[in-house]
């Protein structure tokens, strides 16, 4: 799908506000109601739009330590990968499990817990029993520097 200026304004529009009105959306955006309507739901169907979501305080709800974690693997195979995968996609904690390179590592999560000890208990409960896991790195989050879930997405 070829994204034009005012496509690219409704996305930055509901990227800070996913609840605005279409009206409000409409006006922000120079455009009658019905065809910011039609636009909108044409960037949903093209799957540019995937969902809305609400941005919750992980602190407000007791979730006050977060991690990076790197994960080493002993073997490098699809199997291995796929189950490694499957695990950690159950373990609600996990906000983001990537695949990377240039590490020792072959996976880094990021995930959020109540404290050192529900940490802990993750940790030597659950990611490090998943078959195939032989290191395991820690870092912890001190301050969000930047923290957006907004992408970039002018011209």
């Amino acid at each position: 799908m070829e994204l034009d200026r005012i496509d690219r304004q409704i996305l930055q529009v509901l990227q800070e506000d996913g609840r605005i009105a279409n009206q409000e959306l409409a006006d922000r955006v120079g455009l009658s109601p019905s065809p910011c309507l039609r636009r909108v739901r044409a960037l949903e169907e093209a799957g540019v739009i995937a969902g809305y979501r609400a941005l919750l305080d992980a602190k407000k709800l007791g979730l006050s330590l977060m991690a990076l974690v790197h994960i080493s693997m002993d073997l490098h195979t699809p199997e291995r990968f796929a189950n490694f995968e499957a695990s950690v996609r159950l373990l609600p904690e996990v906000l983001e499990c990537l695949l990377i390179t240039g590490q020792q590592a072959d996976y880094q999560l990021k995930l959020v817990v109540r404290d050192m000890d529900h940490f802990q208990s993750l940790l030597l409960g659950k990611l490090t029993r998943i078959q195939g896991v032989t290191g395991v790195h820690s870092s912890f989050v001190l301050q969000h520097v930047v923290n957006r879930t907004a992408l970039p997405v002018g011209g």
